[in-house]
């Protein structure tokens, strides 16, 4: 089998590492152009050129492929199947059909539900107890193909965004390994995608990252666990901005305001939800280290009566 491979981040790495080990001929990586990063502005290669260097693949960096080269670039390649996983750049239809037996996209979700950028967190904030990969054949829709293999991943009670990422960027790579041969050889048959149970799962963004305390505990945890590592869930003490990373519901009640914080020792930060009560476990401030709770209250205090908005 001969291959072309387009991915980008560190959640493709397990699948390009997989076929390399298979053995399988990687004709072509192609990946996103270097990007400006950390406080230097210097340019970084993606995790995934740094994989095909390693391997001395032949790397292919376009800025888009809707260009009229883009199309006469693959057909040289000369592959059976593109696989995409996270590229980050909209493959146009022409170039869906060029590998012999077209383009199949390892998925972070158990499609249709959770299509589109960020399956992961999404899955997170909505409290699902369940998701998984999907290995699906691409066409020009948004994450619309028919599905080749899927399966299931249980979300823990501790996961966030980052520890379920990296169980599925392994589960994903190990699926379609297995089920590459059997896609490419005809014994396995896709299955169309039933679109009325689609759900969608924008990009993430630091405008959605403010807590609002006047919602149940439950979901401000859920979107604390979603948007670790990014952007990471604030809140404000006055004029001072706090992440927050980590925590858990507690079972104390009382009545106050949302937002109140009724006690803050070496154990947490008890801060009263519109339903509920959350124990705040981990936080950082502005241009500070993430630090456990109790390290966190020696560098800044909280107090009861406190309120945080």
């Amino acid at each position: 089998m001969r291959v072309a491979f387009a991915g980008t981040p560190q959640f493709a790495v397990p699948t390009l590492k997989c076929l390399v080990a298979a053995g399988i001929t990687v004709a072509a990586v192609y990946t996103q152009p270097d990007r400006p990063a950390g406080r230097g502005r210097q340019l970084r290669s993606s995790p995934i050129k740094n994989l095909a260097q390693l391997h001395k693949l032949t790397i292919v960096q376009p800025h888009s492929l809707k260009d009229e080269h883009a199309a006469g670039v693959l057909e040289k390649f000369a592959v059976d199947v593109l696989v995409v996983v996270a590229y980050g750049l909209i493959l146009p239809a022409d170039l869906l059909d060029i590998p012999r037996y077209g383009c199949v996209n390892v998925h972070a979700s158990l499609l249709p539900r959770w299509r589109g950028a960020a399956p992961i967190a999404r899955a997170i904030e909505a409290g699902d107890t369940v998701t998984g990969v999907s290995i699906m054949k691409m066409d020009s829709g948004l994450d619309t193909g028919p599905i080749i293999a899927t399966q299931m991943i249980p979300i823990a009670a501790q996961d966030n965004a980052a520890t379920l990422h990296d169980r599925l960027a392994e589960a994903g790579a190990q699926l379609l390994l297995e089920v590459l041969p059997g896609y490419v050889n005809g014994e396995i048959q896709c299955t169309e995608q039933d679109n009325a149970a689609a759900t969608y799962a924008p990009k993430l963004s630091k405008a959605e990252a403010r807590i609002n305390w006047d919602r149940p505990a439950v979901e401000v945890l859920n979107q604390i666990r979603a948007f670790n590592p990014w952007p990471v869930a604030v809140t404000f003490h006055g004029d001072e901005r706090i992440r927050v990373l980590d925590a858990c519901i507690s079972n104390a009640t009382y009545e106050l305001p949302a937002g109140y914080i009724y006690s803050a020792n070496k154990d947490g930060v008890y801060v009263a939800c519109g339903e509920g009560t959350l124990q705040l476990i981990r936080l950082q401030r502005d241009n500070g280290k993430p630090l456990p709770v109790g390290e966190f209250l020696n560098g800044y205090p909280l107090d009861k009566g406190d309120s945080l908005h």
